[in-house]
């Protein structure tokens, strides 16, 4: 203010006009005799303006910042990032290992892997077929065609059929079957139990889904200790929507028994059911079996925009969250991935899910490593912006958060913030980043929680002073303060 004496008498009072009718605003009791006087000041003395600077600038330095002391609420990303990224993996194919993961990890990423347990070395359970006899079915097959009525167990039992390609014609039908075709998805059906009839063989052979080098189990533990999620994505990927129901529950919950044998329950929260399937027969088997699924998550708080979906996010849907699943194809280059990081900086309520495949030749539509070093560089660039965590780690947040109870209350100079939530705490143990507003002369703020503390250095925004921190939901109340 001292420095506004040495430009014109004009501009200094244009100064304090503008200054004190902003604070009028706020305080017009107390501002009211000094903008009455200011709006007549050509006839004021250089003592006068003396005055009214310093009381402005008085004004300005106590301005109302504490009036926020102790509001909290809970950032809507964790450490109140702008959005959200999870990387995800399909298929556990080993370059996604040996080329990927070592990027990632060199850079500080976290991804979710969701993979087939069958081809991994020393697993449990191994596909199987569930129903009548397959010599049976051949047989029938000759005299009665399939129709809805025996779809499921035809289709379920044809990926065990002693025939070439097997597998494919499975993968054929159930397509067609999703995508409302029903007459052409019976019609590659009765075409492989035709070939099973001319070849003349009952014999049940067991589906094949990758050849040669295979990650290992020690290896995947070591990966989840570093913070990689691993979860569900069946036994064999089969196309659950046209399983019989003896033989769809058997791949979803073999496939987790496995991996929560071999990593904990900890890897058994989240799961991709094969070929990002909506099937509303298999979401509502799946949804008994995980708590989240990649392919859907009907959350009153969330709209879902899906691989297919060709919606961009940004418009108004009216709900707390947008989840925004992208599946980098060959056809997407590095610069169109880079859009996608870019479409999130604009705005504030965006998750970001990427549904890799295969790496370098190895696993469907397989790009490029160097095309994943240059791509999450990109992310890491603006990493102060944006949360890169497992598909886990997100969903559990946000529920947390849209399912939180949070109270705080002054004590003289101190907060005391307690925050609960009522969904189940062992399986919902994520912490929530709380934002807290002190006073302005704090330098530096305790915050504990328990026999858990830590000390952060305050911030600034528009609305005061305030500190960012981390805090579990429970019984133990969070009590702040400043450092002496």
């Amino acid at each position: 203010m001292i420095q506004s004496l040495l430009i014109t008498e004009k501009q200094t009072l244009f100064l304090i006009s503008s200054q004190v009718h902003t604070l009028a605003r706020k305080m017009p009791l107390f501002y009211k005799l000094p903008y009455q006087m200011v709006k007549s000041t050509h006839s004021m003395n250089r003592t006068v303006i003396f005055s009214l600077c310093v009381m402005v600038a008085l004004a300005s330095c106590s301005k109302d910042t504490d009036q926020s002391f102790g509001e909290t609420r809970i950032t809507k990303w964790q450490d109140d990032k702008t959005a959200a990224i999870s990387i995800t993996y399909d298929d556990a194919t080993i370059n996604q290992f040996r080329k990927v993961l070592p990027i990632m990890d060199s850079l500080g990423l976290k991804a979710t892997f969701y993979i087939n347990t069958t081809d991994i070395p020393g697993s449990q359970f191994a596909p199987k077929y569930f129903g009548r006899p397959l010599i049976d079915i051949i047989k029938e097959s000759a005299k009665t065609p399939t129709t809805l009525d025996n779809l499921f167990e035809r289709a379920s039992a044809l990926r065990f059929l002693d025939i070439e390609n097997a597998i494919e014609a499975h993968n054929s039908a159930g397509s067609l079957f999703e995508q409302g075709k029903k007459d052409e998805a019976f019609k590659v059906v009765d075409e492989a139990f035709a070939k099973a009839r001319r070849k003349n063989s009952g014999r049940e052979v067991r589906p094949v889904l990758l050849t040669g080098e295979m990650i290992t189990w020690d290896e995947i533990r070591n990966f989840a200790k570093n913070g990689h999620e691993f979860g569900n994505h069946t036994i064999s990927h089969p196309r659950l929507a046209v399983l019989s129901e003896a033989n769809l529950l058997y791949e979803l919950e073999k496939g987790k028994e496995e991996i929560f044998n071999q990593l904990g329950p900890e890897h058994t929260f989240s799961a991709e059911c094969p070929f990002g399937t909506e099937d509303e027969r298999v979401m509502a088997y799946a949804h008994k079996i995980h708590p989240a699924l990649r392919n859907r998550m009907p959350e009153p708080f969330l709209v879902e925009l899906n691989r297919a979906s060709t919606e961009l996010p940004g418009i108004d849907h009216g709900k707390e969250y947008v989840q925004w699943q992208r599946g980098p194809l060959k056809r997407h280059g590095v610069p169109e991935m880079k859009s996608w990081v870019d479409t999130l900086l604009t705005h504030n309520n965006v998750w970001l899910v990427l549904t890799f495949h295969g790496v370098d030749g190895v696993g469907w539509e397989a790009k490029p490593h160097q095309e994943h070093r240059e791509y999450f560089a990109y992310m890491k660039l603006h990493e102060t912006k944006l949360w890169i965590a497992t598909f886990k780690d997100v969903t559990k947040y946000m529920r947390e958060r849209m399912n939180a109870s949070l109270k705080a209350e002054k004590q003289g100079d101190r907060i005391s913030v307690t925050l609960s939530h009522s969904l189940d705490k062992n399986l919902y143990d994520v912490p929530l980043t709380l934002k807290t507003y002190v006073k302005s002369d704090w330098k530096e703020v305790k915050i504990t929680q328990g026999n858990q503390s830590l000390t952060r250095k305050p911030q600034t925004d528009q609305e005061g002073t305030y500190i960012l921190y981390p805090a579990m939901p429970g019984d133990t109340a969070i009590e702040i303060a400043s450092v002496d």
